[in-house]
């Protein structure tokens, strides 16, 4: 913790950054306030869902601001649902979510820890699972909580709602699902709550639930769902338009430069650290065409891949872009390939290298135009490869392998 917190108006300058909303900002204001006069932290919450432990930029937004919180010397709380994993968090979805056993869940937890801790000190961060006290409650305790908690107010969540009228199915235990992350905040005696926007349904009912417990309600504040990569949808690995936080330094860097010129200031603002200052003069530079936006990103992109990796491997990675795409050089670490006796289809060949997931995406990429032979369009997607054969694969933009005879 520092020696004291800082003045008010710049906790909430710094918590402001980037954030949807705070709801209700004068109350955040109220317990920061007290929180300078006692030297005593806020407990500041995140949930975290294990159904996803493949952690990318967009998931990093409201690690981000958790992390905000603990630069002010707040406590910052991760809580990993273990137990509401096994529910499935509905949020946002036209259908019910299959469950996670309790293995599963915990298993995930430590995979988002892992990819967590990139972002978070580990100072002032505690880590919690919800099963620590929601596997406690018996069947009457409950029906206590629900007592709390009206059918018109669970039915004002949008996808709940838009389910019913459609006649698709919602099951009893989804309805539970915000009852007991609101739950969280009863048991944890929480501050203030994070999440995103999909999530402020959830966070706002952990203030009813307070309230029912005679305790302070939470602030609740939300941080917004970016774009992904294709500057279309939000950011996730269904839509293949995410930046991971595991992507190597250069992979990382090269899908930043990939971005449409219209969510630089955007990436700027909820994936780096530069001050608000900056921040302003890159939106101006952009509003009035000063700079090429290609030099924009290429500053971000560095910004970002710095984050994760470290400013060294930053400037590895740009090197390595401009050799490869403007030197239009090769990689120094390219992995090497010799074909045996007999005969193998080139998409197992990428495939066993590592290049490709599968033989069908190999297939997917050479009818798409993303394979190259010593510079030559790969077409066929029945390509043999024998002992003999040489040259230089390259696998859509970043990917490369050397055959050896």
């Amino acid at each position: 913790m520092p020696d004291k917190f800082p003045e008010v108006e710049e906790q909430l300058a710094l918590i402001s950054r980037g954030a949807e909303a705070i709801i209700p900002e004068e109350e955040l204001a109220k317990k920061l306030e007290r929180s300078l006069k006692t030297g005593q932290p806020l407990k500041v919450k995140l949930g975290c869902d294990p159904s996803k432990p493949d952690l990318h930029l967009g998931h990093a937004v409201v690690l981000r601001k958790l992390g905000h919180f603990q630069q002010l010397g707040h406590e910052a709380i991760l809580v990993i649902g273990d137990f509401t994993g096994m529910i499935g968090d509905p949020s946002g979805r036209n259908k019910t979510r299959p469950a996670l056993t309790l293995e599963e869940a915990r298993a995930n937890g430590q995979s988002y820890f892992d990819q967590a801790a990139r972002v978070l000190s580990k100072d002032r961060l505690r880590i919690v699972y919800n099963s620590e006290w929601l596997s406690l409650l018996t069947f009457a305790d409950l029906i206590r909580e629900a007592a709390h908690i009206t059918v018109a107010r669970m039915l004002e969540r949008d996808d709940f709602s838009k389910r019913l009228a459609a006649g698709t199915p919602l099951s009893m235990h989804e309805l539970l699902y915000p009852l007991a992350q609101a739950y969280d905040s009863v048991a944890l005696q929480a501050d203030v709550e994070l999440g995103g926007t999909d999530q402020t349904f959830n966070l706002l009912m952990g203030r009813d639930l307070q309230r029912a417990h005679g305790q302070e309600p939470q602030v609740v504040v939300t941080t917004p769902l970016i774009i992904g990569t294709d500057g279309v949808e939000k950011m996730s690995k269904s839509q293949d338009n995410y930046i991971a936080l595991t992507d190597a330094p250069d992979d990382m860097y090269g899908k930043l430069l990939s971005i449409p010129d219209k969510l630089i200031g955007s990436y700027f603002t909820h994936c780096t650290d530069l001050p608000a200052g900056e921040l302003q003069q890159i939106d101006a530079q952009l509003a009035g065409g000063e700079v090429n936006p290609r030099d924009l990103k290429r500053r971000l992109a560095r910004e970002v891949v710095a984050i994760y990796h470290g400013a060294p491997a930053a400037a590895s990675a740009e090197q390595a872009f401009d050799r490869l795409f403007i030197d239009k050089g090769l990689p120094d670490d390219m992995p090497e390939y010799t074909p045996g006796d007999g005969e193998i289809l080139l998409v197992q060949v990428l495939h066993d290298c590592g290049l490709t997931q599968s033989n069908s995406e190999g297939r997917r990429l050479i009818a798409q135009g993303g394979v190259k032979w010593d510079d030559e369009l790969v077409t066929d997607t029945n390509l043999l490869v024998k002992r003999g054969d040489a040259g230089i694969l390259k696998v859509g933009k970043r990917r490369f392998l050397k055959l050896v005879s």
